[in-house]
């Protein structure tokens, strides 16, 4: 039995209970987490936002050790330290053979199948987003399962199976951002830090972090930001100035609310693109019109995972952490149990930190 923070029901609070896990199946394997980071996803799981069957086990960022494997598994052996990949692709459907492997038909799949039971009443769980991290350990397909490149420290490794890919793709491969473009992030939390990180490292500048927590702009410098605006009515006006009276060369929008969306792109300058990372409700809606559409000629487009592939992004991603470029440490603000997960919820939504990482 391992301990887990179980959502019971959409909505409802997080129990911290002992869970039952069953030994790895054909293609699987079982991992003890060192640790988990508490991402908005997950806030957005539990409260309804983003479909996931309940109870569950929520978590999808994290980094672990392998302590068994099931038969067919010969990607990662026991004691393999690794990085948890949350949207695992199949590489057969239709856009994996199109190289699009963060949009496959099937990396979902395993969110909708029970793989544990609450000990107490051996209740089917499910597991959140398929890899269901927000416990000691976990049994997840062994295509989940990314070894971890050398030198990158395992408790701090938890950041890189979402935050860090999602940031560094919407940079490097959603935006393209070349060296001297200008570049402003809307949302200072963990994927918003990573994604200043990775503008810095693409050669941008300058680099505008926006946040409505005035508070967040020590966290913002520290991790590329060259200035820093506190949202309001004229948040587009002042990135405007900021960036010779034309707008952004790249506006990545990394909050999800229809009005924020609607500011990064009066932010962009003609011909900018903008890049939406934050994930919004079916409700939030942004209008255009037809002549600002032609008119400014923008591109706005979405971004799912940073559009990445990790298997070949965590190496590259893995030699500028080696270096001390990209700086993992900055992305945490809090290291707490499973038992701070509620209050670190509570923190995402009064808009506090950056990434809250639990440490087993």
């Amino acid at each position: 039995m391992v301990r887990a923070a179980v959502l019971p029901a959409v909505n409802a609070p997080l129990q911290i209970t002992e869970i039952e896990l069953p030994e790895p199946g054909p293609g699987q394997v079982r991992i003890r987490l060192a640790a988990a980071g508490v991402c908005h996803s997950d806030l957005s799981l539990s409260n309804g936002t983003l479909r996931q069957p309940a109870p569950a086990v929520l978590g999808h960022e994290g980094a672990g050790t392998v302590t068994a494997v099931g038969p067919d598994v010969t990607t990662v052996a026991p004691g393999d330290q690794v990085v948890l990949n949350w949207a695992p692709s199949c590489g057969d459907c239709h856009f994996c053979g199109l190289s699009e492997p963060w949009l496959c038909a099937h990396s979902g799949l395993a969110a909708n199948a029970p793989y544990a039971r609450r000990a107490d009443d051996a209740t089917e769980l499910y597991p959140g987003l398929g890899t269901a991290v927000f416990a000691e350990e976990t049994v997840v397909s062994a295509r989940a399962a990314l070894p971890l490149p050398e030198g990158v420290p395992l408790a701090d490794a938890a950041l890189l199976g979402c935050a860090v890919l999602t940031g560094w793709g919407a940079v490097h491969h959603s935006a393209q951002v070349r060296p001297g473009e200008s570049v402003v992030v809307f949302g200072v939390g963990g994927v918003g830090l990573a994604t200043l990180q990775a503008a810095r490292i693409a050669g941008a500048g300058p680099i505008v972090a926006v946040d409505v927590s005035p508070e967040k702009e020590e966290l913002a410098r520290a991790a590329g930001a060259t200035e820093f605006v506190v949202a309001g009515d004229d948040t587009a006006k002042r990135v405007r100035k900021l960036t010779g009276g034309l707008g952004a060369d790249v506006a990545v929008e990394c909050v999800g609310r229809a009005d924020t969306i609607r500011t990064a792109w009066s932010a962009t300058r003609r011909g900018g693109r903008t890049t939406v990372v934050g994930i919004g409700g079916q409700d939030q809606q942004v209008s255009f019109s037809a002549l600002e559409l032609f008119y400014f000629g923008r591109t706005l487009s979405g971004c799912v995972y940073g559009n990445t592939d990790p298997a070949r992004d965590l190496p590259l991603i893995a030699r500028h952490i080696r270096s001390g470029a990209f700086d993992l440490s900055t992305l945490v603000t809090d290291r707490i149990g499973l038992d701070g997960i509620p209050a670190a919820f509570d923190a995402m939504l009064a808009g506090k930190g950056g990434r809250a990482l639990v440490v087993f």
